[in-house]
């Protein structure tokens, strides 16, 4: 069989109608008009042989292998920017808004973001740190440019990248608690894939628990499990000298993995957010258990 090749100006448009929702719009970013767009999505349906859009009432919605293909189509179109931009050294102006979890080991990440301040003061950095499911709403509003976040069952849209990190159950050192105790949990708040997770494990043993300190900053459950208030999920990454890992023996069954994701919206995608989300995902690489190349099916576009 010929190879097949998907020219990235077809997959640019495919993505820039699901990120805005449309042929008139995409065709408004991208400088084309509404007739041009459907002649491009037509091509690309036809050289896959498939369609990928779906008219549901005044929505566009994306098909299955709609959804398949913009997971490809994202990491295709950001490997391309980021070649262009290695030999075309583009400008690095103006606003960048970012967001950062909290609920994650954010200061890997903070410094990252503060070595790219240094190297280009000439791009105004905005970071705002945040819960997961805030950050999506922003991101979503078009309040911020890019973002790291955490990722429940159900995949978010405009994912570019996704990791995958061990939670463990910990506790204070010297901390100890009999197996018919009421277990004291140090959490963030309600909505949080940690907080899921930890009540997720206890009920699946019919351990109760009942949270005891609440705190949207990983620095302020490092605290209060210092301390000895309760225990906690963190990963490697956020364990400190004065905490011990809980084992299964002591009733804390193996949480499940914690799914991280880069975020953006390609049409705002500026060529100094593109320069730092390669940074961010460097070193995502660096600091946690493993990183998927193709990101998850994202969910089709309101």
């Amino acid at each position: 069989m010929s190879t097949i090749n998907l020219p990235t100006d077809l997959l640019r448009t495919f993505v820039t109608v699901i990120d805005l929702g449309g042929y008139t719009r995409a065709g408004d970013a991208l400088g084309r008009t509404q007739p041009a767009i459907s002649l491009q999505m037509n091509r690309l349906q036809d050289l896959l042989e498939t369609k990928l859009l779906e008219q549901k009432g005044r929505s566009l919605e994306l098909t299955e292998a709609g959804s398949a293909l913009a997971a490809f189509a994202r990491q295709i179109l950001h490997l391309n920017d980021e070649a262009v931009a290695r030999f075309k050294s583009p400008e690095r102006q103006g606003v960048l808004r970012i967001g950062l979890p909290t609920d994650f080991a954010v200061s890997k990440l903070q410094a990252t973001v503060a070595a790219y301040v240094d190297e280009h003061p000439d791009v105004d950095l905005e970071v705002n740190c945040g819960l997961s499911l805030a950050l999506f709403e922003d991101l979503h509003k078009g309040e911020l440019d890019l973002i790291i976040a955490l990722i429940g069952e159900k995949t978010q849209q405009y994912l570019v990248r996704v990791w995958e990190d061990q939670p463990i159950w910990v506790a204070k050192n010297d901390f100890l608690l009999s197996p018919d105790v009421v277990v004291p949990i140090v959490g963030h708040p309600t909505g949080c894939e940690y907080r899921n997770r930890m009540t997720d494990a206890l009920g699946s043993v019919n351990r109760d628990w009942r949270f005891v300190y609440t705190s949207p900053d990983v620095s302020g459950l490092q605290y209060a499990v210092g301390a000895g208030l309760g225990v906690s999920a963190m990963t490697n990454a956020t364990l400190d000298d004065e905490m011990r890992i809980l084992s299964e023996d002591e009733g804390f069954p193996p949480l499940k993995p914690i799914r991280i994701g880069l975020f953006y919206k390609l049409p705002n995608m500026s060529a100094a957010g593109l320069e730092l989300s390669n940074r961010l995902i460097d070193c995502l690489d660096r600091n946690t258990d493993q990183h998927f190349k193709a990101a998850a099916h994202p969910s089709p576009p309101s």
